[in-house]
């Protein structure tokens, strides 16, 4: 004989399963969870422009309207991903993780703030020494007038310091040094004569920055993940090996262009190539059902979708 069903039972039964699948880029419900929250980020307008749905179009400093933003999504994506393997909240990771040409870097206010708050170390200090006397510094500035390239003689004054990070490690009480940073180094690697450097006018808060990465690569490089810094990223031309193993650098590096926008694959175009490539007629697909989903409209509001400094 079996019992009668209580009516606890009726409604737990009618309650409909929740998803508390864990995000992940490697399961489909996971995967599934994950979209979701990146959906509700890149909606929101407290995140930086680069994980929006939509970015502003401004004309002369004002904002005329939105555009869409197809990287939006898939940048939550993967902020939320280094957030997960990091064990750190996302939207403190989507607030300093800058994406430049296409390679993502951290703030240096971040990195300062990891070796400060892991436990390992004492809060993180800075040796600085006293400027010495200007010097005049000339150097060579490559500049393209009429499609040619040129270079120019030009000339700067600089005062040469130096700065080195410490930490005492608290598991040893030994203090650790990172590598000096020198305003002569910024000068050798033509960090300080790039076209918008900081370093001719914050050398200081630059040395700092500097010192702090280099201390961070070399004795927690846990916390950076492999990742420059937003300075060092803008400072550094990437030098990449072709097929015949030399190293070569993009033109448009040194002409210190805005970069390109990412390659955004159009579902329609893609499907469209496949039909060509395969030798398909369209009209074949007239008959079946297509679901399309209704796009987003954009707000041209500048209060829906405000700007972030």
């Amino acid at each position: 004989m079996t019992e009668p069903t209580t009516m606890a039972q009726l409604q737990q039964g009618a309650v409909a399963p929740r998803n508390d699948a864990p995000m992940s880029l490697m399961t489909g419900a996971g995967f599934d969870q994950l979209q979701r929250v990146a959906k509700a980020l890149c909606a929101s307008t407290l995140v930086p422009a680069q994980y929006r749905a939509f970015t502003e179009v401004k004309d002369r400093g004002r904002v005329t309207g939105n555009t869409p933003n197809p990287a939006g999504l898939p940048n939550c994506v993967v902020a939320l991903n280094m957030a997960q393997r990091m064990g750190a909240d996302p939207l403190m990771v989507m607030q300093n993780l800058y994406v430049i040409e296409g390679r993502p870097s951290w703030s240096s206010q971040f990195i300062i703030a990891a070796i400060n708050s892991c436990g390992r170390f004492s809060p993180l200090r800075f040796e600085i020494s006293e400027p010495g006397k200007a010097e005049e510094v000339s150097y060579q500035a490559t500049v393209w007038k009429s499609g040619n390239r040129i270079e120019e003689t030009r000339k700067v004054k600089v005062r040469h310091q130096t700065c080195r990070a410490w930490v005492i490690e608290k598991e040893t009480g030994d203090r650790l040094d990172g590598p000096t940073v020198s305003i002569q180094m910024a000068i050798d690697e033509s960090w300080l004569t790039k076209n918008g450097s900081k370093w001719l006018t914050m050398p200081e808060v630059m040395l700092r920055y500097r010192a702090a990465s280099f201390f961070g690569r070399l004795y927690a490089p846990e916390l950076l993940m492999g990742l420059q810094t937003q300075e060092e990223v803008e400072d550094i031309i990437q030098a990449e090996r072709d097929v015949t193993g030399a190293y070569t650098v993009d033109l448009d590096d040194l002409r210190n262009r805005e970069p390109a926008a990412p390659a955004i694959i159009d579902p329609e175009e893609d499907e469209k190539q496949l039909d060509e490539e395969s030798g398909s007629d369209n009209t074949a697909h007239t008959n079946e059902e297509v679901r399309v989903e209704e796009p987003i409209e954009a707000n041209n509001s500048a209060d829906e979708f405000g700007a972030m400094e």
